[in-house]
């Protein structure tokens, strides 16, 4: 049943709380260049777009194609399986983590040789596994670039190596396809690993990522690739304070310098705002949903100085029945919604809860309590309606 909504009114981000990591930089030319052919630097939270150039071109990507591989086999959930190597296995070219035909190897290993020594060989045994062949495994890769909303790809194998035309993927896609992964523990943790022991094979393995070994403070993880026909890719994360960045480079001749260029100037122009923090909304004394109207987490976006004042907050709420008054069980469980727009364009947008037996008020934990106080010690403040 549609139901009529009461707009509450509008409120605009006014003030910065000093809970946020403030850079001590100074503000650095708002021109960016890199060596790529394409790239892309992207919120890893909102996903927003901080910087592109021809990030929706299709384009062949070399090793970063195993993102999607790593994904499938955590998703699989049979990480503590026993994998069988094939012949067809241990014939894939490049780069390799040195298995044999008719040897046992879990899961989790194979998944680290894959992510840390770009194992081709580890592609193709993770492939045959997860998707019972490795055409199976193709479409699974395929069909999950689809659900992501990857416009610009086509997986042909599981490694990236240039034995198909029509493997190929834009720096955009791929920058969703990492933001999609980093929201497992499980891939963060193995993309994030500067060295390894498998426990099923011989194999002590240093990642190829010269940002997380060292280069660069602030990596997190990442991918990186090579072919003759896509030269060197790169894909990788980055995190400090409260701002988490992913970074795609495509055909790069100097992609390591391309990324921590792409990072400091995110972190040095960019700041996390809390824009609402959940629990109750106050804004509602007085009105149907006082004490009961919630939101059930915060909502936090990347922005720079002169983006903070273009923020606005809308909320609607449902307008109330008469029933309702009698009857608490007949109100929905949704009862309205948080609009937060930038300059006018929307950005975010969540649900608005009623409290009742289904749906508990989130409480705050100490650590988010004591924030909230130093806040307003400060007179730093986080607007809601």
């Amino acid at each position: 049943m549609n139901m009529p909504y009461l707009k509450i009114g509008t409120a605009v981000l006014l003030l910065l709380t000093l809970l946020l990591p403030f850079s001590s930089h100074a503000q650095a030319d708002v021109s960016l260049s890199v060596s790529a052919r394409s790239a892309i630097l992207i919120d890893g939270q909102s996903g927003r777009v901080l910087f592109g150039k021809d990030e929706h071109e299709k384009r062949r990507i070399a090793s970063i194609t195993k993102i999607m591989t790593a994904v499938l086999a955590i998703e699989s959930g049979k990480m503590n399986d026993m994998v069988k190597v094939s012949k067809r296995a241990i014939q894939a070219e490049g780069s390799s983590i040195y298995l044999k035909e008719g040897q046992k190897v879990s899961l989790e290993d194979l998944t680290y040789g894959l992510m840390l020594r770009s194992g081709n060989d580890a592609a193709v045994a993770i492939a045959e596994h997860v998707g019972g062949s490795l055409e199976g495994f193709i479409f699974m890769m395929n069909q999950k670039a689809s659900e992501l909303g990857m416009e610009n790809t086509n997986f042909q194998n599981p490694h990236g190596l240039d034995d198909h035309k029509n493997h190929y993927s834009s720096a955009y896609d791929m920058a969703i396809l990492t933001k999609y992964a980093m929201k497992h523990q499980q891939y963060q943790k193995i993309a994030g690993t500067t060295f390894y022991k498998a426990k099923t094979i011989e194999g002590y393995w240093k990642n190829k990522n010269k940002l997380l070994t060292g280069l660069y403070q602030y990596s997190t993880g990442g991918k990186t690739g090579y072919t003759k026909l896509a030269k060197r890719t790169l894909v990788s994360t980055a995190a400090k304070g409260d701002a988490a960045l992913i970074a795609v480079t495509i055909n790069a001749p100097d992609d390591w310098k391309d990324h921590i260029s792409m990072f400091e100037y995110a972190f040095d122009h960019y700041k996390t705002y809390v824009l609402a923090e959940k629990g109750r909304l106050a804004s509602l004394k007085g009105t149907f949903y006082e004490k009961k109207a919630f939101i059930k987490r915060d909502v936090d976006y990347l922005l720079n100085e002169d983006e903070k004042k273009l923020v606005e907050i809308e909320t609607e709420m449902l307008t109330p029945e008469k029933k309702w008054e009698k009857n608490k069980e007949a109100i929905p469980d949704v009862v309205g919604k948080m609009t937060f727009l930038l300059d006018g364009q929307v950005i975010e947008q969540v649900p608005i809860f009623y409290e009742n037996k289904r749906n508990r008020m989130p409480q705050k934990s100490f650590q988010e309590m004591f924030k909230s106080v130093f806040q307003t010690s400060i007179g730093g403040s986080s607007w809601s309606i």
